[in-house]
């Protein structure tokens, strides 16, 4: 995905998201970050087709958006919200069934290729021996790996998640990157997620989208971005970075004044 230009707001007089240029390739992770309020979960809704920008161009594929129709978009793009919905007595398999509805020729009926595209998604989540509970009576980690399955049974391009691991527990933040890491590898896909953890952004992408009230504050390689002079200026918060063997720990350690009203 190319991103060109992209300005976006609730109307013309207030464009409160952009110039935004972005892309996104195959086997890359993209995290983009940003305090409360900085346009990170509408710029994914734009990414994704839910909203329109006013100005400026989105190509998936090097097509614009547009021309793709919805049917045809959801065959490459998969998008995994911050809190996805699923009726409580659905079973697992089914909810990552739902997944491949893009790809049925009449939309009734599973073939053989929808179950084996579901089966290896589980399988790649390790969510195959839950598929036939409820869903209600999964874990907050058992339903977002889920979910997730979900997302890859679409066989998509592109894969977009907004702060997949929210809610989760550090054991099931770790296996959610590590998961992410692995499946952007191995399925060539190229992935984009919201995320507030700094240190996840650090150590599993490949670059970082800095956003500050709607403007790309800084963009390009993690460890180029996520240093402590550009977040300090964007968090209101001083950074000190801890080494630890081979990896750069980012520390918030006390409020400082940026001279902006919210922070």
């Amino acid at each position: 995905m190319q991103i060109r230009g992209l300005r976006f707001g609730y109307s013309v007089d207030n464009l409160f998201l952009g110039p935004i240029d972005l892309e996104c390739r195959r086997e890359t992770i993209t995290a983009v970050v940003g305090p409360n309020g900085a346009g990170k979960s509408t710029l994914l809704r734009l990414m994704v087709g839910l909203a329109r920008a006013h100005t400026g161009e989105i190509l998936l594929n090097q097509k614009p958006m547009s021309d793709h129709a919805p049917r045809e978009r959801a065959r490459h793009i998969a998008f995994l919200p911050q809190k996805p919905a699923a009726p409580g007595s659905t079973l697992a398999h089914e909810i990552v069934m739902l997944g491949r509805h893009p790809h049925r020729t009449l939309g009734l009926f599973d073939s053989r290729s929808d179950q084996q595209a579901a089966e290896m998604a589980m399988a790649q989540t390790g969510t195959e021996h839950f598929a036939l509970r409820r869903m209600d009576t999964l874990s907050g980690g058992e339903a977002q790996r889920i979910h997730l399955a979900a997302a890859l049974a679409q066989e998509p391009d592109l894969l977009v998640l907004d702060e997949p691991t929210a809610e989760l527990d550090l054991l099931h933040q770790l296996q959610t990157f590590r998961l992410l890491r692995e499946l952007t590898a191995h399925r060539r896909l190229a992935t984009v997620v919201v995320t507030h953890d700094l240190n996840h952004a650090a150590r599993f992408a490949d670059k970082v989208v800095l956003l500050s009230d709607g403007k790309v504050s800084a963009n390009g390689a993690a460890d180029l971005v996520l240093v402590p002079e550009k977040l300090e200026r964007v968090y209101g918060v001083a950074f000190d970075i801890a080494q630890c063997e081979d990896r750069r720990w980012l520390l918030a350690r006390e409020p400082i004044d940026t001279g902006h009203p919210s922070r």
